[in-house]
């Protein structure tokens, strides 16, 4: 062949071979282009949830992922272009194991959010579209909304990830909240805040005033209006005559008329205010363990069962839902954290121990312990609550159970220690750690008599005092602000450290007990550590005059028996505190209840000196 043509054959070859790198002739060959991501594959392992349901330009993207193993890995949210736009490698305490990402849409695109593995794989994924403008919400056909998904072991694991963000502190901190929607007002805490594009969160959204009854209702209820999920409760009485409690008619979200009216905010607000609240009472928290007429059903005691979103009913009509279980360490043992409501709708975080989270076995008062929300499912046209036997045969839930009311009421407190802390521990260390919970205790109890002192103060007058059993159980400013339930479990919690020495006596396999040390050795040894501990321990309360007033922990257990007649919101807060007759402290005094009411607490008074409730 001639030069010519060789060369220019060369030269066309190498034109073309510019061109297919995106360079001009002549120039070096380009990097070779990234290949494509694999195909965005969801897992059954992962769960991953990504807010707001209509992503649009100038809106937050927030993301959790949630397994039930642990596993060292990264939530990564990939952008339009392929660009890392966040990534977090923060695991969270579970199970589920959780993590949570965010970043702000600047453009239209898919958006792909990946729990990666560290080393180029990916456990699972999703793919975010994020339109030009958000889309509004859909309007239901009939009831509160529309359900369009299924209540799965996905679904539960992001439920229970989003319950433990909502109330995300560190667990040596005691968070308390004038209400709920303080909490899912925050977006940093809410992944669902503003899911629907509503405003539903802002500061004038919804307002979420539970209390303990409502409040596990209100939070499940939140989570399913917000992912379309079917939802339902039931009509509960509280037991009474020698009878537990008993459920009759169901109702779900897709009960009843469509929304009336131009705003879906004030529907919902509507929904939780009233058909929700109204409703909703503490005796469906206590139904028979046996029954399938129930909105929640007893589980197992296992490290799996005791998940944020778990419900835990005590026999007297208080309802708490865990939020974390922090593990066992070398240096404590581990943790059960769980929100509360109260009737003055502040929502606290308190910690699992016997003084707080009461069990008895009364078939009368009906099944107390931890319980699960019975699963809502389509059933053909119309929703239903499955019933135990499905529960129990169900590969997603599988943990109905009845092993909780088995072997009587210390069994039940060894077998939850047993989860939470399943290694040895040293008796002096629980004994710190116990009386750590009754300090947290106390402090809830000043924040609640304040509350009280400050309604009076308010010009609103004495508040009526009820007849008999209705002091526990009534409704309106004595429910608010009367302590009579909190300061009978007080009294309990007061029994519980008091006979914590003797523990070790009962049960010394539990402990680590000191070397050659006897379990009565060992069990004088916290004694004189009880007696310290309270003597330096303090709590202070604000008198009637303004000033405050230092008690020693010491000080509260010695007043047990003056706690039995304090719980009324009339008395002046010297007298809530069992100030002694004719002492400095109780000269501030300048408000005492009426006569009749000290005459009905000197008949009641044999409840709390026995730690019991009355029948209903």
């Amino acid at each position: 062949m001639p030069r010519r043509p060789v060369l220019l054959a060369i030269a066309a070859l190498a034109a073309a071979t510019a061109r297919a790198a995106g360079g001009p002739p002549g120039a070096a060959p380009a990097a070779p282009i990234a290949p494509p991501p694999a195909p965005c594959v969801a897992s059954d392992a992962v769960s991953l949830l990504a807010s707001p349901a209509a992503p649009g330009p100038g809106r937050r993207l927030s993301v959790l992922a949630a397994t039930d193993a642990p596993r060292d890995a990264a939530l990564v949210i990939v952008g339009p272009g392929g660009e890392r736009r966040a990534a977090a490698t923060d695991r969270h305490d579970g199970p589920p194991w959780w993590w949570s990402a965010e970043t702000t849409i600047d453009a239209p695109g898919t958006y792909r959010i990946e729990l990666d593995d560290g080393s180029g794989g990916v456990l699972g994924c999703r793919e975010v579209r994020a339109g030009a403008t958000p889309a509004g919400a859909p309007r239901p056909a009939t009831g509160a909304w529309a359900v369009t998904r299924d209540w799965d072991r996905g679904a539960e694991r992001l439920y229970a990830a989003w319950v433990a963000k909502l109330f995300d502190d560190p667990p040596n901190e005691e968070p308390s909240w004038t209400s709920l929607h303080e909490v899912t007002r925050q977006p940093w805490r809410n992944a669902l805040h503003d899911h629907l594009g509503l405003g539903e969160d802002d500061d004038d959204g919804l307002r979420l005033e539970p209390d303990c009854a409502d409040l596990p209702y209100f939070l499940r209820a939140y989570f399913a209006w917000k992912l379309g999920l079917p939802f339902g409760w039931s009509d509960c009485d509280r037991g009474g005559n020698g009878t537990p409690p008993r459920c009759t008619g169901w109702h779900s979200n897709v009960d009843g008329p469509p929304p009336s009216g131009a705003d879906p905010r004030a529907s919902m607000q509507a929904f939780f205010a009233r058909r929700l609240a109204w409703a909703v009472q503490s005796g469906a928290g206590r139904t028979p363990a046996d029954t399938d007429r129930s909105d929640l059903y007893p589980t197992r005691l296992a490290p799996e069962t005791l998940t944020p979103g778990t419900v835990y009913a005590d026999p007297y009509g208080h309802t708490l839902v865990v939020v974390r279980r922090v593990p066992q360490t070398a240096d404590g043992g581990g943790l059960l954290l769980a929100v509360d409501a109260q009737p003055d709708g502040t929502v606290a975080r308190k910690r699992y121990w016997r003084g707080t989270f009461l069990f008895a076995l009364d078939p009368t008062l009906g099944s107390p312990g931890f319980k699960h929300f019975r699963p809502v499912v389509r059933d053909g046209a119309g929703l239903r609550p499955l019933r135990n036997a499905e529960i129990a045969d169900d590969p997603d839930y599988g943990d109905w159970s009845l092993d909780q009311y088995a072997g009587g009421v210390d069994r039940f407190y060894d077998r939850v220690d047993d989860v939470l802390s399943p290694a040895r521990r040293e008796p002096a260390r629980v004994l710190v750690e116990t009386i750590d919970a009754l300090d947290e205790q106390i402090r809830a109890r000043v924040r609640s008599v304040a509350n009280g002192v400050a309604w009076v103060a308010a010009g609103h007058g004495t508040i009526p005092m009820p007849e008999g059993a209705e002091i526990f159980e009534t409704s309106g400013p004595w429910e608010a602000y009367a302590t009579p339930a909190r300061d009978l479990r007080l009294l309990i919690a007061i029994d519980v450290v008091r006979r914590l020495p003797d523990e070790v006596v009962r049960r010394p396999d539990r402990f680590a007990m000191p070397p050659e040390a006897s379990p009565s050795v060992v069990r004088a040894q916290l004694r004189d550590l009880l007696r310290s501990e309270a003597a330096r321990r303090e709590v202070a309360y604000e008198r009637s005059d303004g000033s405050t007033w230092r008690l020693t922990l010491a000080d509260v257990l010695a007043r047990a028996e003056a706690l039995e007649v304090a719980y009324d919101p009339n008395d002046c807060p010297e007298v809530r505190w069992g100030a002694p007759a004719g002492s400095a402290e109780i000269a501030t005094c300048t408000r005492h209840a009426p006569a009749a009411d000290r005459a009905r607490m000197a008949r009641h008074r044999a409840w709390f000196h026995e730690r019991r409730r009355p029948a209903r």
